[in-house]
């Protein structure tokens, strides 16, 4: 081949590496990759709900389901309190929220286990799976929502009386703080399984013990009259609990401080994770 048909090295249109500095985020690759991740929201979907009777009605069976052993077991037989808050209200929004930010977290841990065979097959921006999970999981919690307004204005017509408050506005930034968390706090653990995968079993003991340290059961009330007031700012999903049911009607504590704290801890969690999972991904298909 003759010199002037040799192209010289530095002609390619895009060099994939990756990242290589702390902060290398790379949120503007998720952009141009927006139409695999629609893909893979729908592959979501699809594979959760494919050769099922009922299809997507489990995004309102579930929870409905849930809310009434809840109610039952919790409230009828337990004589648990509900701080104020109408029973199947207290239960179900404790559902929603919880089942919203556990299966964020619980899913992105097997970001890297679940999907190895695809990352070795083509590149892609590898935070588009956890953002896709997350996605989904939005999408149910949406759904699950109009339930709760359904049985809102039930206890309206029944006569309870209702306080929703401007903490409204704030549901959308409860919702961006558990998915926030979920996914830091998963793709921590989807980092730490490409070594040790015995902690997928930890993090399904640990997710129950969570669970009921997190006012979704037992009212919060209850921690503080029992001497377990530290767990409001310990664990940073009682104070979205406890401020997404206030918002809705007025009635319980109102830890705005706690929540803040909260706040804040999610969001170092989401950047802290993101940069483990950027520092894993040069490595991770070796040890897999």
């Amino acid at each position: 081949m003759s010199e002037t048909n040799k192209q010289p090295d530095d002609t390619w249109d895009l060099i994939i590496e990756p990242p290589d500095k702390l902060l290398d985020f790379r949120f503007g690759e998720l952009y141009r990759y927006r139409d695999l991740l629609g893909l893979l929201i729908r592959r979501d979907f699809v594979s959760a709900y494919k050769q099922t009777v009922v299809g997507p009605l489990w995004f309102f069976i579930q929870p409905v389901m849930t809310t009434m052993v809840w109610s039952f077991v919790f409230g009828n037989i337990a004589k648990l309190g509900t701080d104020r808050v109408p029973q199947m209200l207290f239960y179900f929004s404790g559902t929603m929220l919880w089942g919203f930010f556990s299966h964020c977290l619980t899913k992105c841990a097997n970001t890297f286990n679940s999907n190895a065979q695809l990352f070795r097959k083509i590149y892609f921006p590898r935070l588009a799976v956890p953002i896709s999970y997350v996605a989904m999981e939005g999408l149910k919690v949406l759904i699950q929502f109009s339930i709760l307004v359904f049985f809102f204005f039930y206890y309206v017509v029944q006569g309870a009386v209702m306080h929703p408050n401007l903490w409204l506005l704030a549901i959308p930034v409860f919702l961006f703080q558990l998915g926030a968390l979920g996914v830091g706090c998963g793709v921590i653990v989807s980092s730490l399984t490409t070594k040790y995968r015995d902690l997928k079993q930890l993090l399904s003991f640990g997710m129950q013990l969570w669970m009921y340290c997190s006012a979704v059961i037992i009212p919060l009330s209850e921690f503080v009259d029992r001497g377990y007031g530290w767990l409001i700012y310990a664990n940073p999903v009682i104070p979205v609990v406890a401020m997404f049911r206030y918002a809705m009607t007025g009635e319980g504590p109102q830890p705005i401080g706690a929540w803040l704290v909260s706040l804040i801890l999610s969001v170092v969690i989401l950047l802290l994770g993101i940069i483990i999972f950027n520092r894993n991904e040069r490595t991770f298909i070796d040890v897999i």
